[in-house]
């Protein structure tokens, strides 16, 4: 089977291209796979590529390049299929409409896979008769704007299917946006297995990791360790992840943590990569967030053998942690609970221990190969033959004009009516 994904940058560092990487990788053992990069800005791929997957780009934004497309006149003009809503939409232009429409026109596979909202759109509208269309969504549907879920719930439905990375967003696909036809399944993302050992819950260390931004909470965590301190001086913690540009983040957590008089026990680590080595040299790992679209750092603690005390807030968490069994469930918000939660396992040896152990059993579910046979048993559905094949197969050319055509017409409106709006601010703010 001939497999092509389309992915915003290959070539840059971020959870879409992480997991995006483990999938294509580990299918590549067994199939032909490609990954399809709108952008290239750099010679080689941050996280290194994925063993026998081709790579290839179709803007080049490599300033020494010989193919240099970053000056071309149709790059400074916005694009008009990649949807508004889309937050890289402002990176997207009439030269990446025409790169993209000629890469999927032509594009000769079995299956065709889009990894963000703006590229489905492209698959939905652009990718010519033939390739089984697969929309990836690696966010909620809460998190995109009214804007976004307005295109994505007209575009989407010329998609064979779509995932989502827990059961309780393809919940909120199946039954808050039409996409009669269109399956939809849940697939979490997945997570290697790490090189090192796995941690011996004995190091006196709690670690979190993660981009620093007000949704992780990391306030909020750091004010629940204080608590902590207070009865075991003993433990420390590490906070792993880099901030936006700006560093405001970073800024308050700093000034937060000297307030609170915890400079000898809580560290800003910055961003490392892989954090597969960084998680053993703990004991205890904690997710404070106020929404998650999945939580990949769960996941990747319990791999390394580490409990997670984690705040049980949408979607993720209550889908990857056994609350009690393998980790433990917080109510979101609560700084309190957070301090109890993880006193409970730096106080017990043996809780401790043994949660680490049932956590690393439980997230062997989240092995790249037992992930990729779920994609692989999809694909094969649809693009075979049977009750389950993909209806793109069967949808006819006229019943494909009419989508489009009603996707255009949706287009045009809501255009006119974003406009009319903006011009309404403009003149209240003027």
């Amino acid at each position: 089977m001939h497999i092509s994904f389309l992915l915003h940058n290959a070539y840059g560092i971020g959870g879409t291209i992480r997991t995006t990487f483990n999938l294509a990788g580990t299918l590549a053992e067994h199939h032909d796979v490609e990954i399809v990069s709108v952008f290239r800005h750099r010679d080689d791929p941050a996280l290194g590529a994925p063993a026998g997957v081709r790579m290839s780009h179709l803007v080049d934004l490599r300033k020494k390049s010989p193919t240099y497309d970053g000056d071309r006149p149709e790059h400074a003009r916005a694009a008009s299929v990649f949807p508004g809503g889309d937050t890289r939409y402002k990176q997207y232009s009439v030269l990446t409409d025409a790169r993209i429409a000629a890469h999927l026109r032509s594009l000769e596979a079995d299956v065709v896979v889009g990894t963000r909202p703006g590229l489905n759109v492209h698959i939905s509208r652009q990718t010519r008769r033939g390739p089984v269309r697969v929309g990836q969504e690696h966010l909620t549907l809460d998190s995109h704007g009214y804007r976004l879920r307005r295109e994505i719930g007209y575009r989407y439905g010329l998609l064979d299917a779509l995932t989502t990375v827990t059961e309780a967003d393809a919940r909120d696909y199946r039954t808050r946006l039409r996409l009669p036809g269109v399956r939809v399944e849940s697939i979490a993302n997945s997570v290697p297995a790490p090189a090192a050992a796995p941690a011996d819950g004995t190091e006196k260390w709690v670690v979190a990791a993660g981009r620093l931004h007000k949704v992780k909470r990391y306030d909020l965590l750091v004010r629940a360790f204080a608590e902590v301190v207070e009865v075991r001086p003993d433990w420390r913690l590490r906070v792993y992840g880099g901030g936006d540009a700006s560093g405001n983040e970073r800024r308050a957590l700093d000034a937060l943590v000297s307030r609170l008089g915890l400079d000898d026990h809580v560290f800003l680590m910055g961003s490392v990569h892989p954090m597969e080595a960084e998680w053993p040299k703990g004991s205890v790992a904690a997710v404070t967030s106020d929404r998650e679209s999945f939580g990949m750092t769960i996941v990747e603690a319990m791999r390394c053998g580490l409990p997670v005390v984690a705040t049980d807030c949408p979607h993720g968490p209550r889908e990857i942690i056994d609350d009690g069994v393998d980790g433990v469930l917080v109510p979101t918000g609560d700084q309190h609970a957070v301090a109890k939660a993880l006193l409970s396992l730096i106080d017990d040896d043996g809780l401790r221990l043994r949660l680490g152990r049932a956590a690393l059993t439980a997230a062997e579910r989240f092995d790249p190969a037992r992930i990729a046979e779920r994609h692989e048993r999809l694909f094969t559905e649809l693009a075979g033959p049977g009750p389950n094949a993909a209806r793109g197969h069967s949808l006819g050319a006229l019943g494909t004009a009419f989508h489009r055509a009603r996707g255009d017409v949706l287009d045009g409106a809501y255009a006119l009516r974003h406009k009319a709006a903006d011009v309404i601010r403009a003149r209240r703010a003027g």
